[in-house]
């Protein structure tokens, strides 16, 4: 059963860290992306701009709206992910556990599904 594991994590974090620390935490994410990859869960992973833009279409009109970020109220961005193939919640949890970034932004667990009508 898939799983996504969003890392969440605060504004301004990556720009804080500085470019030493930031290479030996990219370097501690593409560790944990290669135990995921060895024990054949991995599906995808990938790390996330801070830029984001948002598309909205309230029910009942026709156009969209388009907002470019930043967005004054978000105090958090999803920084990456990965979509692991867990057979369980807990086996999920157990590898947000060992990701690194749990010492500095929230691994969240979520378990994906089809769409349905």
């Amino acid at each position: 059963m898939p799983h996504m594991l969003p890392i969440v994590e605060p504004l301004g974090q990556r720009e804080a860290r500085g470019v030493d620390t930031g290479r030996v935490v990219y370097q501690q994410m593409l560790d944990f992306t290669e135990d995921c990859k060895r024990a054949g869960v991995l599906m995808t992973s990938s790390s996330l701009a801070s830029a984001a833009t948002r598309l909205q279409r309230p029910q009942g009109t026709a156009a969209s709206r388009v907002l470019d970020g930043p967005f004054a109220e978000a105090k958090e961005m999803i920084g990456g992910f990965f979509l692991l193939n867990c057979e369980t919640r807990d086996e999920a949890l157990r590898w947000a556990e060992r990701c690194p970034a749990a010492a500095w932004a929230t691994v969240e667990v979520r378990e994906t599904g089809p769409c349905y009508m």
